[in-house]
């Protein structure tokens, strides 16, 4: 069970304002959500007061990977029934809290646009009371996806080596950096066989990104394909509880604390 906030967190002391990380990915697949768990419980775990907020309007899903019912969801922030502060939630095992979506909710990626830009302006205000906010998007490039992005401090865009995740990333950097949506883009390489082999996959993309959108986003890290992942996510619980020294945690591990120098 995941509980329930029941007062407004205090303010973090000299916390920096502009502490919004989005989590991208042109495609479904590519282990977007898991990492955006995994990184909120890193960030959590070195200390930072970390919030985890599930941004996937059409397929909400950070609640079931880790295994809680949550009193109060995103759907009930836009129907009104309640408060973004009062629908936050406490994820005690892994020291973070989290605003959950609602699985199966389709209807909500339909949102109109003020309502949208409402919501966003909503998480940045709740985000005022965190060190960090990691806000996992939908993947592609959908509209809702833009809105909510936007006004973020960086947005980290996973992809693998699969030819359409390449593609589909590549599309999707193109959007953010023409909108001008974050103030940095950087990539993360999700299942990569080796260091050589995700080093591989970035360079294909940032080659794309430097020939075709004259920008070169730099690599936020590499993350080692790791059994360890997928028995974490039958078990519903973070891989930094069940497994906390495997490859892949260690990796999430580095981009965290590569995240956190940039404060």
């Amino acid at each position: 069970m995941l509980a329930q906030m029941k007062s407004d967190p205090p303010p973090v002391a000299g916390a920096d304002k502009h502490n919004v990380i989005a989590v991208a990915s042109g495609k479904g697949g590519v282990g977007k959500t898991w990492f955006s768990i995994t990184l909120a419980h890193a960030l959590a775990k070195a200390g930072h007061r970390t919030l985890l907020f599930d941004g996937d309007l059409g397929l909400a899903n950070v609640d079931v990977q880790l295994g809680v019912t949550p009193r109060s969801d995103l759907a009930g922030v836009i129907a009104g029934r309640t408060t973004m502060t009062q629908a936050i939630g406490r994820y005690d095992e892994g020291g973070f809290d989290i605003v959950a979506g609602r699985s199966g909710s389709g209807n909500l990626a339909s949102l109109p646009l003020t309502r949208l830009t409402a919501l966003r302006n909503e998480l940045h205000e709740v985000a005022q009371d965190y060190d960090w906010v990691v806000l996992d998007l939908g993947a592609g490039i959908e509209r809702a996806v833009r809105i909510l992005v936007g006004r973020s401090r960086a947005c980290l865009v996973v992809a693998t080596d699969e030819p359409t995740s390449i593609t589909d990333a590549y599309a999707f950097i193109k959007v953010t950096a023409m909108e001008h949506l974050a103030d940095d883009i950087r990539i993360v390489v999700n299942m990569a066989s080796g260091q050589r082999d995700g080093e591989r996959t970035y360079a294909t993309l940032r080659k794309a990104c430097r020939e075709f959108l004259k920008m070169e986003p730099p690599l936020a890290g590499i993350i080692r394909r790791d059994d360890h992942v997928k028995d974490s996510i039958r078990r519903q619980t973070s891989l930094l509880t069940r497994h906390p020294n495997a490859e892949a945690a260690h990796d999430v591990e580095a981009i965290a604390k590569q995240i956190a120098a940039k404060r």
